[in-house]
């Protein structure tokens, strides 16, 4: 992202703190600066969305994107996505398979 009006880490780090809490707020998923943390103009933020379903994970993750652009105090440069899918329908594809010890 880039944060334009910054001219100071902590003005930064303010607007990612308004951005962070808003998101935590509102979608109820983690969120934190995961990059550029000495770039007072530049940041990564992660965040994390866990569900059952991979079409509500991607839509989720497409409305907390709008919604941080909506907020207009930063730029969304670019994003990167990684879902990572874990369940039973892994099994039958031969893969291992963890589970706790009763």
């Amino acid at each position: 992202m880039m944060v334009p009006e910054s001219h100071s880490l902590k003005e930064k780090r303010m607007v990612l703190r308004r951005i962070k809490d808003r998101v935590q707020n509102k979608f109820n998923c983690a969120v934190a600066e995961v990059g550029d943390q000495d770039n007072w103009q530049s940041a990564d933020l992660g965040f994390c969305v866990v569900s059952n379903e991979l079409g509500f994970t991607q839509a989720m993750v497409q409305k907390i994107l709008q919604f941080i652009e909506d907020l207009a105090v930063c730029k969304i440069t670019n994003d990167e996505q990684d879902y990572i899918n874990y369940g039973d329908e892994d099994l039958e594809a031969g893969d291992q398979h963890w589970e706790p010890e009763k």
